[in-house]
């Protein structure tokens, strides 16, 4: 049985972003996504293979690299934010050669904060965040 959102919450949509990058795009992605008024995420330090040559040259050796470095974005965002969000991250991030990344867009069922027990919109809300700019544009 699917759980029912709360009151007030039936118009919240929630997405998920999970976004793989190169190490070095990091602080680059962080200030983009910060410049439009997304402030809460978390990274890891992950390693993966795709699509990038994971071999190594240079003048003294040659090695093949099965899982390379990259960082993991995870987002929890509105879903009237996730295309500017996925823009910025795409614009932050491209360098134009194969490793740049990936993205990946989920739905999220609900939001809960843990110290507050507020749900929704309410739980995703962080002063200074593109929502609270909305709601209030002389802050």
């Amino acid at each position: 049985m699917k759980k029912r959102p709360g009151p007030g919450r039936e118009n919240d949509v929630f997405r998920k972003i999970e976004a793989i990058i190169r190490e070095e795009a990091l602080e680059n992605v962080r200030d983009a996504l910060s410049a439009i008024g997304i402030v809460g995420m978390n990274v890891f330090e992950i390693r993966g293979r795709g699509r990038q040559d994971t071999e190594e040259h240079s003048q003294y050796t040659y090695r093949h690299k099965d899982m390379l470095p990259k960082m993991q974005l995870n987002i929890i965002l509105s879903e009237r934010n996730v295309e500017s969000t996925v823009a910025a991250i795409m614009k932050a991030a491209r360098t134009g050669r194969e490793g740049d990344g990936i993205i990946f867009i989920y739905p999220v069922e609900d939001v809960v904060r843990v110290r507050t027990g507020e749900r929704g919109s309410e739980a995703l809300s962080y002063p200074g965040d593109t929502d609270a700019r909305r709601t209030n544009p002389a802050d």
